[in-house]
Order: structure tokens, then sequence, then C-alpha cells
């Protein structure tokens, strides 16, 4: 059980379980093949479990592997920013993967200008986005993810926020449409709609101001996600609804015209999440000033 205290071992540990290879985690690391594989016999003597399996041509982690990975990404990130306390962080020569979770509607828009932000400092670092499956800040406390992009939320004592920007939702239809440049609520009622929704609900908040006024639309397809709404209003009569920074970023090049919504919409709070413990490390609050020097 000795060896569950090398640290050297848990990073091998952690590439390991990012890579799903032996040869991509010896890279990852900078180490011999042989080396590594060395390490991963020691880690599944100490941890008395196989690690990772064969899986067809690659390896696949075990359930116990993915149970334990969030916890060992956890310490490793506690113990950098003590390594790091009272440190100048050297930027430019930052070599870190950061995961940040983050739902479609922003990343459509903001994942070019955080990389581009990121890159032109800190040539060695990798932002990994990954989708929304919940959020739940379980994935931030257990270190699976490093920040959180999304709507704001009221947080837990332990999670701390920055807000980015607020998003308004706006209507899109193809470039030569019919549909007039201001249409009226009644107009939009004519044309059949498209819903973007990851939980797959055709009704949001236009259903009501529209009930309100007597009016209902017809909802003729439900999507998962902004990003595939534009596409199918880009090849049909259907009318959707976007963030407006995604209609203003990629609605010239996917053939779209947008317009304001006639109706008081509620607007959406885009914050950052990231969990108290990792206030103080450099490499992080580094992160997170860039980021919303770039999103903001």
């Amino acid at each position: 059980m000795a060896d569950l205290l090398d640290l050297n071992l848990l990073r091998v540990f952690d590439a390991l379980l990012r890579e799903n290879s032996v040869t991509a985690a010896a890279e990852r690391l900078h180490l011999s093949i042989p080396a590594t594989s060395r390490a991963l016999g020691r880690l599944r003597r100490a941890m008395d479990d196989p690690i990772l399996v064969r899986a067809g041509r690659g390896m696949a982690p075990t359930p116990f592997a993915l149970r334990t990975a969030p916890r060992v990404r956890s310490l490793l990130d506690e113990a950098a920013a003590l390594a790091g306390a009272g440190r100048e962080l050297r930027v430019a020569e930052l070599e870190r993967t950061f995961t940040i979770r983050i739902n479609d509607g922003v990343a459509a828009t903001l994942a070019a200008a955080a990389v581009a932000a990121t890159a032109a400092a800190a040539p060695g670092v990798v932002l990994r986005f990954v989708a929304e499956g919940t959020e739940s800040s379980e994935a931030l406390r257990d270190g699976s993810i490093d920040l959180d992009i999304g709507a704001g939320d009221a947080p837990a004592p332990d999670i701390r926020t920055a807000g980015l920007y607020l998003e308004r939702v706006v209507g899109i239809v193809r470039a030569g449409s019919s549909l007039g440049r201001r249409p009226t609520l009644a107009q939009l009622c004519r044309h059949p709609h498209v819903s973007a929704s990851r939980r797959g609900l055709a009704r949001g908040p236009l259903d009501d101001v529209l009930e309100a006024e007597g009016l209902q639309r017809h909802v003729a397809a439900v999507v998962p996600t902004s990003a595939v709404a534009a596409l199918l209003v880009s090849s049909s009569e259907y009318v959707g609804l976007v963030p407006q920074r995604l209609a203003e970023q990629y609605g010239e090049a996917l053939g779209l015209r947008w317009f304001p919504i006639p109706a008081p919409l509620p607007s959406v709070e885009v914050v950052l999440r990231w969990h108290a413990r990792l206030d103080a490390d450099p490499a992080q609050r580094w992160l997170r000033e860039t980021l919303r020097a770039a999103l903001s």
C-alpha cells in the first residue's frame, strides 16, 4: 500500500486512465514504454485491480479504475497547488490539460476563443471540452472536470462562480425564408419550429408567451443541441431559437438570417464555476482569468 502514497505512480495512473493506452500514457509522461508498463504492474498490485484490460485492439479501464480516477485527479490537483504555492507561474512553460464542461450553445461560440487565448500564452496547455451530461457539482468536487461553463444557478457553498455574460435567445430562419425580418408572434406561428432541447422538450418559455396571447406554434422537430437546430433550419422552412452569439457568429456561413423575438423572453446568465480547493492554484487561476478576459 505504500505505493499509493507515491505521487509519481498516481500520475501514471492518471495518464493511463486518460489515454487507455500504455504507449500513449508513456508519451504523455515522457517515460519509456517499459517503465510505464512496470508502473502499471505496481499499480495493479497496490490497488489489487487490473486497472486496464484488453478490449479488442485497445484497452479499457475497469469499473474500479473509473471510480477511482476522479479522486486521483483531485489529489494530483491539490498536490500541484501545494507545490506551486508561493512560486511564480511560468505560463509559457506550462504543460497541463484542463477539462472544461460546457453546453453546446456556449461551446459553439466560445471554444475557439478560449483555445486561441490560452494557446497564445501557453502553447503547452490542452483544453479538453466535454459535453454536459448533468449539471451536478460532483464532477467539480471529485476533479473529473476543472471548470464548468453554462447557465447560472444557485451554487453550493464550496463552488465558486464568476459571471461571463448575459445571453439572449433569438430566432433564425433560412436566408431565403418568406418570414419577415421583424416578424410578429402571429407570423412566427405560421411556420413550423424546431426545438433545441437536451432533455427532448418541445415546450419552452416562448410557448408560455404565445399561450397568454391566445396563440400556439407547431414544433415539428426536437433536436438535442442548438448547433443541430441551426443546421436543420439552414436547409428547411423551420424557425429555430438559438443563442444570439451562435446566430451572429455562424449565421452568415450557414445561410441563416436571425431576428429578435418580439416577446420578453428571459436572458440567460452564462457563468464560470470551479471548486473552492482550486482557488489558490496558480495555473487554475491563470486559466480562469484568461477565459474571463477572452469570453466576457
